[in-house]
């Protein structure tokens, strides 16, 4: 069994689909910090068989919640002081998100005018489907696909 050494102050992203750690990976800026992160693939799970963990020595502030909880809100956040996890946090899909996806309804103004921020509101909880706020345009979420 392999074992991934414990970390001192960060947070360890864990119940991740199992696959779907290096696309969080990237998704979340984590190539471009310089602190140290762990991969961890295809774990042994009691409820799903496998997932994926990732361990991450940094501040929880560099990590946007509402990203990872869009990308999947099943995942438990654990933050770690002085060794020891301090606080799980539960995710909740966001209300509203920013600059994460991009419309893809080529009458929309997004298409047109560049500059314009990409904002999706969520329209049905229940469903998890985001909506463009400028069209209405519907966004459908593929597995592990953003």
């Amino acid at each position: 069994m392999l074992n991934v050494g414990k970390i001192e102050e960060g947070f360890v992203l864990d119940h991740i689909k199992a696959g779907g750690s290096l696309a969080i990976y990237h998704q979340l800026g984590l190539d471009k910090l310089d602190d140290m992160v762990a991969i961890i693939k295809n774990a042994p799970s009691e409820k799903t068989g496998k997932k994926d963990i990732l361990k991450v020595e940094c501040d929880i502030d560099a990590l946007d919640l509402d990203v990872l909880a869009f990308i999947d809100h099943n995942i438990t956040v654990n933050v770690i002081k002085n060794g020891e996890i301090k606080e799980k946090r539960s995710l909740v899909l966001p209300r509203e998100i920013r600059n994460i996806i991009h419309c893809h309804n080529p009458r929309c103004i997004t298409s047109i005018e560049q500059g314009l921020p990409q904002i999706f509101y969520l329209a049905d909880e229940n469903r998890e489907i985001y909506r463009c706020r400028y069209c209405d345009e519907r966004y459908r979420k593929r597995d592990g696909e953003l």
